[in-house]
Order: structure tokens, then sequence, then C-alpha cells
């Protein structure tokens, strides 16, 4: 007997519409799990998203404010990036929180692994949570005009619970993090 779960779409036609260093974008004509026929735009992410919550030895943690171009909206988010293509995503992540904001941590610890908006893309974030740190200066790239924000845990997941951090990786992060801490799984 064949299982809901073994149900799949299928693929009958893919045609490349745009492509960039960082995506592909692709019109599919597919059949759903049901049988219906119909199209399908994907976004392929070619790298992975990369999150990092860099967290001190009392309790503080460092918010990264930018416009994003897609929403024309400033937002707070954890440090951000992107894996290039080969690299892991720890050693992106090290790169990153370096780059947005001067720290380097000693003890990483995975936390997250997010599928971003999976009715469009394939984009998978990943998510590291830092510790024992040590600072010294940002190189941001040369898109980014960065505000450094260092506040405590505890208020930057209430910014996640009250949606004044709307970024969909930061938000997933913070909230896991916050429940890991109050089931005892972690701590910092």
């Amino acid at each position: 007997m064949t299982s809901i779960t073994d149900k799949r779409w299928l693929t009958h036609s893919t045609e490349e519409i745009y492509d960039n260093p960082w995506i592909t974008l692709t019109h599919r004509h597919v059949s759903a799990p049901t049988g219906k026929q119909g199209i399908y735009g994907v976004v392929h992410f070619k790298n992975t998203a990369i999150g990092v919550i860099p967290i001190d030895a009392e309790g503080y943690t460092w918010l990264v404010g930018q416009h994003r171009y897609t929403l024309d909206q400033y937002e707070w988010e954890i440090p951000e990036g992107g894996a290039l293509i080969g690299e892991s995503s720890l050693a992106a992540a090290q790169r990153e929180l370096r780059e947005e904001t001067g720290i380097v941590a000693r003890r990483w610890t995975s936390l997250l692994k997010l599928n971003t908006s999976n009715s469009v893309t394939d984009e998978v974030a990943r998510v590291f949570l830092a510790q024992d740190l040590s600072f010294g200066e940002t190189e941001p790239d040369d898109t980014e005009l960065l505000q450094l924000r260092r506040i405590p845990l505890d208020d930057a997941i209430n910014m996640a619970l009250d949606g004044s951090i709307a970024d969909s990786v930061a938000m997933s992060a913070l909230l896991k993090l916050g429940l890991l801490l109050d089931r005892g799984v972690l701590s910092i």
C-alpha cells in the first residue's frame, strides 16, 4: 500500500528563466501529488544562508541593523550571510560573524536548520550559537552599511516575540534558543 508521504510532485519540463551568481529561477511544468497538472516557479539558491547568535559572558548578544532592498525597510537581525560555494556552514558562520561584528568565537554550537520559504525556494539556513568571544574590527562587504547593537539576549528574544525582529532566520533561531534555555537543554 502506498502512503500519502510517498506521493511526490513530478516535473515534466524545466526552463531556466534567470540566473546570476546567487540564484537561478526556473519555470516548471509539473503534476501535483494529486495528479493535477500545473506550473511551478522555483528559486534555487546557490549557497546556504547562515546566521549566528553571539553571546558574551554577561548574557548579551549583538544585532545587525541594515536596510533590506527587497522589503525597502530597515531590519534588525542576527549576524547573517551566505556560505560561499564549497565553504562549510561553520566556516561561513565564523567568517560572517567576524566581518559583520568583528567578533571571533572560540566555542560554536549548531542551533538550527531551517527551510526559509519551502513553497518557492530550496534555500536552507543554518544558524550557530557563538560563545567565548573576542573582539576586533568589522570588515563588512562593500554593499553593507551596518549598525550594531549589543543588547541582553532576553531583549533580543522579546524582539522576536513582539515582531520587532521579523527576519525568519533570526526569529526562528532566537525563539528556538529561548526554548532550549528555558528547558535546560542549553546553558550560557
